[in-house]
């Protein structure tokens, strides 16, 4: 049995969970969540827990178990404290502002790069060189973070790009002179 997907949830006094055939719907302060299950997964709440079953030992409900009980799990955390990443900015004059529900960058190309923020995800610019995204998705807050950064990665000679915070780069030399 797997580790992971037999560990019970538990479920913190301002979340609720309800079950519905094959849906769970978790909602909390923050915010509503929803997951469709695979067929033949159950879930069931029990005295402020959430308990995730599977019908079998083949391989794909094996699977299925950890994965099913993580997403749980991170909804849960969505609802009640959020998820958060933070980027870091670093070369010269690279900056970030948010105006409205659009990111503008200056990454040191010809033209600002205009990034409209999700509707699920917030973007904070703490300081023009660092940006706060938060929301109550995992998977979202992590994947606008992955975009931003796509805009211009760290390179290996300076570190300048957009890199996550606490994200080492590895660092080469530069040539030498003759």
């Amino acid at each position: 049995m797997s580790r992971i997907g037999r560990a019970p949830i538990a479920i913190p006094s301002q979340a609720k969970v309800e079950v519905i055939k094959d849906t769970v719907s978790v909602s909390g302060p923050k915010g509503k969540l929803h997951l469709q299950l695979q067929p033949g997964m159950g879930v069931k709440v029990e005295n402020d827990k959430i308990l995730v079953s599977r019908p079998s030992d083949e391989k794909a409900y094996r699977a299925l178990h950890g994965l099913v009980r993580s997403l749980l799990a991170n909804m849960v955390q969505g609802v009640t404290q959020g998820f958060e990443k933070r980027l870091e900015l670093s070369g010269l004059g690279f900056r970030a502002q948010v105006q409205g529900g659009t990111l503008t960058l200056s990454l040191g190309y010809s033209h600002p790069i205009s990034y409209p923020i999700p509707s699920d995800v917030k973007i904070q610019a703490e300081s023009p060189t660092s940006l706060i995204i938060s929301g109550i998705d995992k998977q979202r807050v992590g994947q606008v973070a992955a975009q931003i950064r796509e805009f211009r990665k760290p390179e290996p000679y300076k570190g300048k790009g957009i890199k996550y915070a606490g994200e080492r780069i590895r660092r080469k030399a530069g040539k030498t002179g003759a």
